[in-house]
């Protein structure tokens, strides 16, 4: 049985996308069978294997108020699946929610991004009410600019939603845009081994964070 892992923040912009590709590629060079999922209408991860011919990773489209039944039906034979969510869209939100093992919300060091995430941290926290805290939620910073202390500030400011916030995280690069345009991720640019370190801690993160 595949892990199902959503990626998820209604708010535009928070780097879901981003996170999704490249940590879908982190576990797929780890050796294991990873299908990726669009579920956002405007189909960015489609778009972004359509740059690369689809020659990286599977993706599929599944951007319908069914995608819990959806997924049922193609994650035999897949080690993870990787859920892109669709911002702005609660029922999809709802929907990968049902079928998630692990929610990893993306949220850039912002307050208005932290504001943002009330809605969907409610959303599911009760879904974990009535069924025994599952799924495991998480926060992962995105595009932290280093060395500033509103980073920090952050990271202790999402604490107050009683959820955890990864220690690993992603940083402002222009590498993460300029390989996503060409259907890349930074595990497959030249150098960019500090973007590709990034990710990888995420991958190794998320694995201990499911066994923990």
């Amino acid at each position: 049985m595949s892990k199902i892992i959503a990626i998820l923040n209604q708010k535009g912009g928070a780097g879901k996308t981003t996170l999704s590709t490249n940590l879908a590629r982190a576990l797929q060079l780890d050796g294991d069978k990873v299908l990726l999922v669009d579920s956002d209408p405007q189909g960015s991860a489609r778009d972004w294997n359509a740059a690369a011919n689809g020659e990286l990773l599977p993706v599929v489209g599944l951007d319908r108020v069914t995608l819990a039944k959806d997924i049922q039906a193609i994650q035999d034979n897949q080690d993870w699946l990787i859920i892109d969510g669709a911002p702005q869209i609660a029922e999809l939100a709802v929907a990968a929610i049902k079928c998630a093992d692990i929610i990893l919300i993306p949220v850039q060091p912002s307050p208005y991004d932290v504001w943002a995430c009330e809605d969907l941290v409610d959303i599911i926290k009760t879904r974990q009410e009535v069924t025994n805290g599952k799924p495991k939620a998480a926060f992962v910073i995105s595009r932290v600019i280093k060395n500033t202390q509103l980073s920090k500030e952050i990271g202790e400011a999402l604490e107050g939603y009683n959820l955890p916030v990864f220690k690993s995280y992603t940083s402002q690069r222009v590498i993460y845009p300029k390989s996503a345009a060409t259907g890349s991720t930074v595990l497959d640019a030249e150098q960019a081994n500090e973007a590709a370190a990034e990710i990888r801690a995420i991958a190794k993160e998320l694995k201990e964070f499911i066994n923990a």
